[in-house]
């Protein structure tokens, strides 16, 4: 009967913003503007920090990996979203669905341990300025990249599977702007309560810790931040750490109210919005609030610039 059930449903359909008809076109085109400028900053970002050797320090080099985050995170969602903002809705067969909903998982878990380690850094930078290249050793920031990554690729391999494993026996429309799991897991013809207990544990672990150490970090850091002699300083320190600070709640919150309450009573509409903003908005806002505003990024862009039309003239 289980296997009966499993083959009952052989794709999905993405309905995405099919309810408010007459904004599609507006939407499509708001949204592909987003998705343009998300790679085109992103990859800027990647490009400005290989091809400049004094930018491989910690700090620049876990800015690469997370621009090389955002720009995956946004390409897994962003063209699928505008195929069915253009045709009102679109189908996925499982094993699209299964792909999408595994690089979500991916790339959001990875993106939380990024932003805690690159807290985490400047902590030590900010707080601990003469031990930082040892607390800060090559090591340390091997080590952390590759946490990062390979608890990314666990829990989506570990959460897809799980989501995938239960039967699907109709109705097949996914409300939702993607194959997130708690979207997918509404449609499950069988007892999720497992898979939901075990994903608010792996939410508060991956998302919410993160989170904290990410806060406490800060509050650290602007307690230095208050002690320093310069006003110009603490105003730009000030800046910098509510920027970044903007950025994380943003993601974290949002990711939170998605994943931790997989059951919750927000309608789909709301559900939608939510994932919005750390589907669309962070990966558009992070090149702006960690990199394209720092002098060193701009001085890097430009002398890269200068170089190309030097040989371009040569």
């Amino acid at each position: 009967m289980k296997r009966q059930n499993q083959s009952s449903v052989v794709e999905f359909i993405l309905l995405g913003f099919s309810s408010f008809s007459d904004l599609q076109e507006p939407l499509f085109g708001v949204f592909l503007v987003i998705y343009l400028v998300t790679l085109v900053g992103n990859a800027l970002i990647i490009v400005v920090i290989s091809l400049d050797k004094s930018l491989h320090v910690p700090m620049y080099l876990f800015l690469l990996n997370l621009s090389v985050v955002e720009v995956s995170f946004s390409s897994v969602i962003m063209p699928e979203m505008l195929v069915v903002l253009s045709t009102e809705k679109t189908v996925m067969s499982f094993a699209s669905c299964f792909a999408q909903m595994y690089f979500i998982i991916l790339f959001g878990v990875t993106e939380c341990f990024l932003l805690g380690a690159m807290a985490y850094d400047r902590f030590a930078a900010i707080c601990h300025p003469l031990n930082y290249p040892v607390i800060m050793n090559r090591r340390v920031f091997m080590t952390l990249i590759m946490f990062s990554w390979i608890l990314g690729i666990i829990e989506a391999t570990v959460g897809t599977t799980w989501v995938f494993s239960f039967p699907f026996c109709g109705p097949n429309e996914i409300n939702h702007i993607s194959c997130e799991a708690p979207a997918v897991l509404d449609l499950a013809c069988a007892d999720t309560f497992l898979l939901e207990t075990y994903a608010s544990i792996v939410t508060v672990l991956m998302i919410m810790v993160p989170f904290l150490l990410i806060l406490l970090s800060y509050i650290r850091i602007l307690y230095v931040i208050l002690k320093m002699p310069s006003t110009t300083g603490r105003q730009k320190a000030f800046s910098t750490c509510a920027s970044h600070l903007t950025s994380v709640t943003l993601f974290y919150g949002t990711g939170n109210m998605t994943y931790l309450q997989l059951k919750s009573g927000y309608s789909p509409e709301t559900k939608k919005l939510i994932s919005l903003a750390y589907s669309l908005l962070t990966p558009l806002l992070n090149p702006l609030i960690y990199s394209l505003r720092n002098s060193e990024m701009k001085r890097a862009l430009i002398k890269i610039c200068q170089r190309k039309v030097f040989l371009h003239t040569a």
